[in-house]
């Protein structure tokens, strides 16, 4: 039942999103044209999908302490390396366009929800080499296995924080006084995802974005995603059905926009 809604969902996208070419607003037309649809090779890319294919071989069984919304995919307590590589990073195609946005922005601090093994957090790193990364992670064994990964390509500036969301999140968020550059993949539950969004709200500024992955994982996930758009403070969204980007310029006519990706 699950994969019939999640498939409806997506025809339902891919009818309705636009392209570059049905979009009129100039900010996003050139988010389209030179981040979102740049799918030129980068030389960053070869090394962390290097690290990802070692993840794949990893047969080393962890004991994962889930304290989200769980797996769609496998969410039994013992997994090896190599199945959480499988079906819980995200692809190259998806975690490099993530790469671009960052590498886009520029920002001086990024915060990523949900480490996993860590493959997503090196393209952060490597897209603003001089921001300071916070990576939260619920899992200490997979925060245990990312730390390898970040140790092995030399990603020092990738600090990690273990432990539930609900109290690592907001102590971070009140030494940080200015948020550039948000990526929640962990806990798809609507009311974690919107007491996050609600945390983030006063720190963020107009070169803010946040990014919220799986936006369709589950009703609740498509509510908070409803919510988030209504918000006031809101001023431009993008949903690419994966992840929905959330910027906050002021100035900018209020506009939500369904992009084919």
């Amino acid at each position: 039942m699950l994969n019939i809604r999640f498939a409806t969902d997506f025809l339902l996208h891919r009818l309705s999103a636009n392209t570059r070419h049905g979009v009129h607003s100039p900010f996003v037309y050139r988010l389209v044209d030179k981040v979102i649809y740049d799918f030129s090779d980068q030389k960053v890319y070869q090394p962390i999908e290097a690290a990802r294919k070692k993840l794949l071989a990893d047969d080393r069984s962890i004991t994962v302490t889930d304290l989200g919304a769980g797996s769609h995919l496998n969410n039994n307590k013992t997994k090896q390396v190599s199945v959480i590589a499988k079906n819980a990073l995200k692809s190259p195609r998806l975690a490099q366009l993530i790469y671009r946005l960052v590498a886009d922005q520029q920002p001086k601090n990024i915060v990523e929800l949900g480490t996993c093994l860590g493959i997503t957090s090196l393209y952060l790193q490597q897209a603003a080499p001089e921001a300071k990364v916070y990576t939260l992670e619920g899992c200490p064994q997979t925060a245990a296995v990312a730390g390898e990964v970040f140790k092995q390509n030399g990603a020092d500036n990738i600090e990690q924080i273990v432990g539930n969301f609900d109290d690592t999140l907001y102590p971070l968020l009140e030494s940080t006084p200015k948020l550039d550059f948000i990526y929640v993949d962990g806990n798809h539950q609507k009311e974690a995802t919107l007491r996050y969004f609600e945390w983030c709200l006063p720190r963020v500024h107009e070169g803010s974005l946040l990014i919220f992955d799986d936006i369709y994982w589950s009703q609740g996930m498509k509510e908070a995603w409803a919510q988030i758009k209504a918000h006031p403070d809101v001023t431009v969204t993008v949903d690419l059905f994966w992840i929905g980007l959330v910027y906050f310029k002021k100035g900018q006519v209020k506009e939500d926009f369904k992009i084919k990706f």
